[in-house]
């Protein structure tokens, strides 16, 4: 069980989930108004969906990883994330992209 200080346990709170429709273009997915403890992005379309991801309010897009159809991630490293306020973007011909994540609460 993740802790907040010493001996006070943390409560994981679900995000409300990111989610966009791709049409070919660059599309905000969504921006982490949390901090993110698990998060899992999913492609549920069809084709291929390349994600970027940004921490400058979109200025500055970073390609990070090209998801297959279908194809999810899960990452649930308690110790390193992306930080509050990093924007996804996608780019993909059709489908949705979902990033779902959870918190703790303090």
């Amino acid at each position: 069980m993740s802790t907040i200080g010493i001996g006070t346990p943390g409560l994981m709170l679900p995000a409300a989930e990111l989610k966009a429709t791709m049409d070919g273009n660059s599309i905000l997915i969504g921006t982490l108004v949390r901090t993110p403890l698990k998060i899992i992005l999913n492609n549920l379309s069809t084709v291929e969906v390349v994600i970027s991801i940004s921490f400058d309010g979109g200025t500055t897009k970073i390609s990070w990883m090209t998801f297959a159809a279908g194809q999810a991630l899960v990452l649930d490293d308690d110790l390193w994330t992306f930080p509050l306020g990093a924007s996804f973007y996608g780019v993909g011909a059709s489908g949705e992209f979902s990033v779902a994540y959870t918190y703790i609460k303090q």
